[in-house]
């Protein structure tokens, strides 16, 4: 992998689910379960009812919370802070990690479909607090989610950063679409590599590839 092919980005922008931790935490499988009586309980539907309609909307709103938005009209805000108000034991302080992220020139941001104060909960966990110049949320994109456009171009303009001299870490493969299509360098974080014209580079290892940016 060329370094050079990242030489010109000034901006590193960053996922945090299944990203900035390893997917083997498992921690969005206790968010899922928070989800879930989440909607049993505002839509007064049972268990298999409420599981059907969280991946339903996940698929073809982007998130489970976009969904319940445009489809019943709920608040974003208890929602939330309910799905993440979950424990944190499942995840450890990574040295490593933190050394690369730090060596990374120009800015760091973290950017999740999740709240921002929940993606500072899971920095400290992991102990990268203090290293991004800038976290946000799905609230500061107006509750726009990832993949749709108009999250990324709320929170870029946030932000002031300039795509095309920028860099996207991901885990979600649909979530690369818009940014590979603004101009940004493409990183898939998953442990299979997919084949698809809007990811540049894959990564099973984030460590190890920040690590051959850096060294």
């Amino acid at each position: 992998m060329p370094r050079d092919a990242f030489s010109h980005v000034e901006t590193w922008v960053f996922d945090l689910d299944n990203t900035l931790y390893p997917p083997s935490a498992r921690l969005f499988d206790l968010i899922e379960v928070r989800m879930t009586a989440w909607v049993m309980a505002e839509l007064g539907v049972d268990r298999a009812e409420a599981d059907r309609l969280r991946v339903e909307y996940w698929r073809t709103h982007g998130t489970t919370l976009a969904g319940l938005m445009r489809e019943h009209d709920v608040d974003p805000a208890p929602y939330l802070e309910d799905v993440h108000d979950i424990s944190m034991d499942s995840l450890s302080p990574d040295p490593a990690l933190a050394a690369r992220i730090t060596a990374l020139p120009g800015r760091k941001v973290v950017y999740t479909n999740g709240c921002g104060p929940y993606a500072e909960r899971v920095l400290e966990a992991r102990g990268l607090s203090g290293l991004f110049d800038a976290i946000y949320g799905v609230e500061h994109a107006d509750f726009h989610p990832k993949p749709d456009r108009a999250a990324f171009d709320r929170v870029f303009a946030r932000d002031g950063l300039t795509p095309a001299r920028a860099a996207m870490f991901e885990d979600d493969a649909r979530n690369l679409a818009e940014p590979h299509a603004m101009g940004m360098r493409t990183v898939h974080v998953a442990p299979a590599r997919l084949d698809a014209a809007h990811i540049e580079y894959h990564t099973d290892d984030l460590t190890g590839f920040l690590d051959r940016l850096t060294a």
